[in-house]
């Protein structure tokens, strides 16, 4: 039985649990069987939603077909770096097709140099237009390159627009490091708490990369965290249900992640 007295300890069921997950289908090495593969597993374990590359939602509308899963494809992924005009195309297509929930990654070179006019006007675009599709917006920071300021403005701006969701990563924002290799640490508690202290009420947070485990996952809801991007979906739903995670609500205690530490989506 958890440990009722801790601050590590959280309340879920195990609908709770899936519905945090964006299960990530965006390898690019990724065949159809794959796809396929991958969007059987969404719907078995009911997450929220199948978040897929553009041209496979109308395969993955089919594939969820009676289930409350939702598709989320993906726009201007996984650099950010189209024009707004071709971003706002994408994302209306996208919504127009099916898409609920899309994806969308900010031009993180516009952001650093500091045009955040140019940032909050193609984000504000992008949203009013998926919202004319009946769809929400979620908008991928890439906090791997961004300092502090940077991830404070981008939330002001995002709570401004009013989209649904800001988010850390792609999980595909390699950074090289001194010895060469290129590495990511994605979503990391501090950023997790910044990003939840400076957006909105209303504005929800996801974190993609680097959340890997239950506890992972526990550990992001306790910090307000509604949505994490993951590829280990099978493992997370295997893990609660094997630590008595049930439909019923239950405290179910935690390992708190380390602040920061190499993603992994």
């Amino acid at each position: 039985m958890a440990d009722t007295t801790s601050p590590n300890s959280i309340s879920v069921t195990l609908k709770d649990v899936a519905k945090m997950i964006d299960h990530s289908l965006l390898h690019p090495t990724m065949t159809d069987a794959d796809i396929d593969a991958g969007l059987e597993i969404a719907k078995k374990y009911g997450v929220a939603t199948a978040c897929v590359k553009p041209y496979l939602i109308s395969r993955a509308k089919e594939a969820l077909a009676g289930s409350d899963v939702l598709v989320c494809p993906v726009v201007g992924f996984p650099h950010g770096n189209s024009t707004t005009e071709v971003k706002v195309f994408e994302a209306t297509r996208a919504a127009s097709e099916g898409g609920k929930e899309i994806d969308m990654v900010i031009n993180i070179g516009k952001a650093l140099g500091g045009d955040w006019e140019y940032v909050a006007d193609e984000i504000k675009q992008i949203n009013e237009a998926v919202v004319q599709h009946g769809a929400v917006l979620k908008v991928i920071f890439e906090n791997d390159y961004l300092e502090e300021r940077h991830i404070i403005r981008l939330c002001q701006i995002c709570s401004d627009v009013g989209v649904a969701f800001v988010k850390t990563s792609t999980g595909y924002g390699f950074v090289k490091q001194s010895n060469g290799l290129y590495t990511y640490a994605g979503a990391t508690v501090p950023h997790l708490k910044l990003m939840r202290q400076h957006s909105k009420p209303e504005v929800q947070v996801k974190a993609a990369g680097g959340v890997r485990t239950l506890d992972d996952v526990l550990h992001v809801m306790s910090l307000g965290v509604t949505r994490i991007g993951a590829t280990a979906t099978v493992a997370i739903m295997e893990e609660a249900a094997s630590r008595g995670i049930t439909d019923e609500p239950s405290r179910v205690h935690f390992k708190p992640m380390a602040d920061s530490s190499l993603g992994g989506y």
